[in-house]
């Protein structure tokens, strides 16, 4: 998934880069590893040479993969992290110890794989993500990472990053989404999920329902990989706000301290844990230490992200029912605030009024809005979608206009919350960069 926003003090060769990769998007989603597997073949394929982490799940990949990164450069290790969708910056979604891929190297490795590809005869269409992902296990070679950790864009069998054979698999959760294209139904997601297994590798899922963990189970004892759960092998508690005790194989770890809000972050990070405990077992050292100060100091945007104070505005990227639940959970168990003014933009292809029926209980007032992307659904149907809830709704359609109307609105002791999507997220998280910076 892509941006089409322009980013902003972009350079032209770097600009021209983001052309070409954007548009790469009107070929859409094709799904099957044979166009990638073309690529990297053309570059040298980098990601033989690589050391990896394969991170899928309907939610939480992200977050898991960053407090997994955090826990690992606290150790000393050169840790790559692909993930998606950026938010604000194409740049965001490839990072060697934090510090985002440059643009020079975004025009330069863009440049530089188009000749190879060209060379070798590969022709389009191949998609925006085939092309991104054989970027970031290029950069990641070039960068001599010691590992780099991948979070599936869609899916898992057919999904671009699922070109590597990594030293450990894992599926945060399950849950409905995109099954339009995954398949209807939690069994076929999670066997979608299950692609990423691979032969005599270590697997780890913190999914909780029978079906799915039956099924991931005998998918395991087919390939011959370990397999590892959350809540078995891997347990955790709660001990108090942002803070957990974790009992694993052979770990116990007392008052942890997450640095990421939310209750449902405690799962994340006992599956990062878990995974952190199997790649020692591995060989790789992790001390107590690093895992401590790696886990309090873990930042990932737009989860739960408090992006001002005064008005105090919280940015989440919840997008899918899983999401706005935990979100709805994580708003009742926070901060107490006097009135909830919730800004919503939703993309059309979700389900979005169950959506807004688990959310708009909780505000005071609602402002329907959309970010600027075709997929984003029109808030007039978003309003139709809210049932006796109307009353408390307004549409705002420039997304923009929608936040300073929120913010106008947003008193003492009030709580201002951007949510559902990633979209609405990354253009709210802009918006607020640039009011910095002005």
């Amino acid at each position: 998934m892509g941006n089409l926003k322009s980013e902003p003090n972009e350079g032209k060769p770097y600009r021209e880069s983001l052309d070409y990769l954007y548009s790469l998007q009107k070929f859409g989603m094709i799904f099957g590893l044979e166009k990638v597997e073309g690529i990297l073949k053309a570059i040298g394929n980098p990601h033989e040479a690589l050391s990896t982490i394969h991170v899928g799940g309907t939610n939480g990949k992200g977050s898991t993969a960053a407090m997994m990164a955090s826990i690992l450069e606290k150790e000393g290790y050169r840790v790559g992290l692909y993930t998606s969708p950026h938010l604000v910056r194409f740049t965001e979604r490839i990072q060697v110890n934090g510090e985002e891929i440059a643009e020079e190297e975004v025009a330069s490795l863009t440049d530089w794989m188009r000749e190879r590809i060209e060379a070798a005869g590969v022709s389009p269409p191949f998609t925006f993500f085939d092309f991104t992902t054989a970027m970031a296990l290029s950069y990641f070679n070039q960068k001599v990472v010691d590992l780099a950790i991948l979070e599936v864009g869609l899916g898992g069998r057919l999904d671009s990053t699922n070109v590597v054979t990594p030293l450990l698999s894992m599926v945060t959760n399950i849950s409905r989404d995109h099954e339009d294209v995954l398949g209807r139904g939690i069994l076929r997601i999670a066997r979608e999920k299950a692609g990423i297994i691979k032969q005599g590798r270590p697997f780890i899922t913190a999914a909780t329902q029978p079906r799915v963990l039956r099924l991931f189970s005998d998918r395991c004892r087919e390939l011959g990989a370990p397999f590892y759960r959350v809540g078995k092998e891997f347990q955790y508690r709660t001990v108090g706000p942002g803070r957990l005790d974790y009992e694993g194989r052979h770990w116990k770890l007392w008052n942890v301290e997450l640095g990421l809000r939310g209750s449902y972050q405690m799962r994340n990070a006992a599956t990062a844990l878990g995974a952190i405990e199997v790649l020692e077992e591995l060989g790789y050292r992790i001390s107590v230490e690093a895992i401590m100060e790696g886990l309090r100091t873990v930042r990932w945007p737009a989860r739960l992200e408090t992006i001002s104070s005064a008005p105090k505005v919280v940015v989440d990227g919840a997008h899918n029912p899983a999401g706005v639940e935990s979100l709805r959970e994580a708003l009742k168990e926070g901060p107490p605030y006097r009135r909830l003014i919730l800004l919503v933009g939703i993309m059309k292809d979700k389900p979005f009024q169950s959506m807004l029926r688990t959310l708009s209980p909780l505000a005071d007032h609602i402002i329907l809005s959309r970010p600027s992307i075709e997929r984003a659904a029109a808030p007039h149907r978003l309003w139709k979608a809210m049932g006796e809830n109307r009353g408390k709704a307004e549409v705002v359609e420039d997304l923009r206009e929608a936040i300073e109307r929120g913010l106008s609105m947003t008193e003492e002791g009030d709580l201002f919350c951007i949510t559902g999507s990633l979209y609405t997220a990354g253009e709210a998280l802009s918006y607020f960069e640039s009011r910095r910076g002005s």
